[in-house]
């Protein structure tokens, strides 16, 4: 089961985050290919053995997303739901990063397990990254809908109470799964009230219908799971939930959206803003 969440981490470093950062018209059009250039050491540090060599190309990862945070506070962080959405999306890869180095290193970082790092890794490129770009794309589309704007604050908090769960305990984990299930879901919702339907060409209808449809199974996967850790209740075991909820949410969720929003928005090289440019997007 390593080599599935291995790829499902692969896939987001590589393909999932470099494509959705080209859907934030705040960011320049070299990033995204600089931020590509940076993931590669840190996908191939994950099939190495954990050592030095491992964590030194990870770190290469972790710069690489620590500076897009850094110009994510810049350039995307707007007092808005839409701008907060963005900026958990520019900067939930440096969380993940800074999880991969010491996951390579072979150190337990605040005490945590070796397999509670690589499942963070995983979980904030999807529910961190791609949950949050497709709230602030969903604002995007819909003109900032009062729905849009309650699921761009829910994914952004239910993101931060997951991961402040990570020290507090299971309750509180499970607390943040509930919020970021109720933003994605709602943010589900709009998309098939108010965006599929004016979405005329095929394989993008099928692309974003996928990726609304498979958070409802793949989040009461999540919901359940955090529930039988908070309550003692039976659930699924991590290797199971890798198979599951990873699978679905990198593939049928982050993948298939990012392919869909790419046909659904202009091209990043179309609404470049310039450095003294007010995004108007964020406003």
């Amino acid at each position: 089961m390593t080599a599935v969440l291995n790829l499902v981490i692969t896939l987001g470093m590589l393909i999932v985050v470099p494509l959705g950062l080209r859907l934030v018209p705040a960011l320049p059009g070299w990033l995204p290919r600089a931020y590509a250039v940076g993931a590669v050491p840190g996908a191939v540090a994950l099939w190495l053995h954990r050592g030095p060599v491992a964590a030194s190309l990870s770190t290469v990862y972790a710069a690489t997303a620590i500076g897009l945070a850094a110009y994510g506070v810049l350039r995307v962080a707007a007092p808005s739901p839409r701008g907060l959405a963005m900026l958990t999306a520019t900067t939930s890869p440096s969380v993940a990063a800074i999880a991969l180095v010491a996951e390579r290193a072979g150190y337990p970082l605040f005490g945590f397990p070796i397999r509670t790092l690589s499942l963070t890794v995983a979980h904030f490129h999807f529910a961190g990254f791609a949950a949050a770009l497709v709230v602030g794309l969903v604002c995007v589309s819909t003109s900032d809908s009062r729905q849009a704007r309650i699921a761009a604050l829910c994914v952004p908090s239910g993101t931060a109470v997951v991961l402040v769960g990570f020290f507090a305990g299971d309750g509180v984990q499970l607390a943040g799964a509930a919020v970021l299930t109720a933003g994605l879901w709602l943010a589900a919702f709009v998309i098939w009230r108010d965006v599929f339907p004016g979405v005329s060409d095929r394989m993008t209808r099928v692309l974003l219908g996928t990726s609304a449809a498979v958070l409802v199974p793949s989040l009461l996967l999540a919901l359940s799971w955090a529930l039988g850790r908070a309550a003692g209740l039976p659930h699924l075991s991590v290797e199971w939930m890798i198979a599951t909820h990873g699978v679905a949410n990198a593939v049928g969720f982050g993948l298939c959206a990012m392919l869909a929003w790419r046909r659904l928005l202009p091209p990043l090289s179309s609404r470049r803003t310039t450095s003294t440019e007010e995004p108007a997007w964020l406003s």
